[in-house]
């Protein structure tokens, strides 16, 4: 998803909130921005090995609170392309209006991939 940083908004990025476990992998120590007490940490591709963006790894009590869409793997565009989910099918492009309303389906989505998320949470 294209976004623009609620702490920066002249910094156009891309988010998900699938993590890229094959893609990118951490790099440096975590640091908090000066806008709010996200603890964050950089994240550079497993290819080249240039930083690509950032993961925030524990959002702050305001954030969370703020409107947003849990999107925690934030990725500079002038550093990737981003490409479009797809829906369940397989074959169309993922839109906001077919994102399941209740939390049972959300879980369903992660169903298998829970032990590679938890290495990320901690």
């Amino acid at each position: 998803m294209r976004a623009q940083l609620l702490a920066g908004t002249d910094q156009e990025m891309f988010s998900t909130d699938i993590p890229p476990t094959k893609a990118v992998d951490f790099v440096g120590s975590c640091y908090f921005l000066e806008a709010c007490k996200c603890k964050l940490k950089n994240i550079a591709c497993l290819k080249c090995g240039n930083e690509v963006g950032y993961h925030v790894v524990a959002p702050c009590q305001h954030c969370l609170l703020s409107c947003n869409n849990g999107h925690f793997w934030m990725f500079q565009s002038k550093s990737v392309c981003g490409t479009a989910r797809s829906d369940a099918s397989g074959t169309n492009m993922l839109l906001w209006r077919d994102l399941p309303d209740t939390d049972e389906e959300h879980e369903e989505l992660f169903i298998g991939r829970e032990e590679d998320q938890e290495q990320y949470l901690r």
